[in-house]
């Protein structure tokens, strides 16, 4: 038996970050029928459980890129990731010294809270846009975001062109060592406007299906994964079988067993489908 484990935007979902009813249809047959599946995404949890309503997973879902591990119907954490606070302030010092407005997540008593500040461009305003259309309970305008640090930060993100977050990212790099992860990955339904994100260093798919599989007696079972994108690499580097769909970038390509079919086509679900009965 093996343990497949999905990334969601670009690889399971379609064109408009949405389960097509045949990936829907069977998934839930398979899943209804014994399949060991879930999904690591760098979605947060209270948007997969919207994308995936109704889907009968069992085990918990990979979140915010590995910094959560969470019972999907519920949304309740059972493992989270976040910096040590001291590091928290310094990135966000520096990603403001550099001149960037940032968007941050936490965790703490009041739960999961993402803070904004203004937009500042196109690609800024539509990350602020697309929260608000899903109704994302974590959205919270900040006057002044430096004041909002006061929980322990789990995701920055910074929107803008190529470019200038390639230098920004260097320099977190530079400041956090190996204390923190750090992606940059254009943004699938606005290309131009790339995000940098920054988690501790615990998050990441890989680590995360990890410890998933060793708390759920899964530790034995082959790991098959689904990618497409940079934060999808160590997982598929860490699998026993890294499959590739085919719009997937060439670093993911190059780290595959496998290349698929393109997301839009079902293809992920053909292959598990298949791969399952065999």
């Amino acid at each position: 038996m093996s343990l497949y484990v999905s990334d969601l935007d670009g690889t399971l979902l379609d064109r408009n970050a949405r389960l097509s009813d045949i990936t829907r249809h069977g998934l839930t047959r398979l899943l209804d029928a014994g399949l060991t599946f879930t999904i690591a995404t760098a979605r947060h949890v209270s948007s997969v459980r919207q994308i995936l309503e109704g889907l009968p997973l069992q085990l918990p879902v990979i979140s915010s890129n590995g910094a959560y591990i969470s019972e999907m119907i519920s949304g309740r954490h059972e493992l989270v990731h976040a910096m040590d606070p001291a590091l928290s302030q310094s990135i966000f010092a520096l990603i403001r010294q550099q001149g960037f407005m940032p968007f941050f997540s936490t965790h703490g008593p009041k739960g999961d809270q993402l803070f904004y500040q203004t937009a500042e461009n196109p690609g800024q305003q539509r990350f602020i846009d697309d929260r608000r259309r899903q109704a994302d309970p974590r959205l919270r305008h900040a006057p002044r975001l430096q004041d909002e640090l006061h929980n322990p930060a789990v995701t920055f993100v910074v929107i803008d062109h190529e470019a200038p977050l390639q230098a920004l990212q260097v320099a977190i790099e530079a400041l956090c060592g190996d204390a923190v992860e750090t992606h940059l990955a254009d943004d699938l339904y606005l290309p131009g406007w790339p995000w940098l994100s920054v988690h501790d260093r615990r998050a990441t798919k890989d680590q995360a299906i990890q410890t998933l599989a060793q708390r759920y007696g899964l530790s034995g079972r082959e790991i098959v994964v689904f990618g497409d994108h940079v934060n999808d690499v160590k997982m598929l580097r860490a699998a026993h079988r890294g499959i590739a769909v085919e719009n997937a970038i060439d670093a993911v390509k190059q780290e595959a067993q496998l290349v698929i079919g393109p997301h839009h086509e079902d293809s992920v679900l053909h292959f598990i489908d298949s791969d399952w009965k065999r």
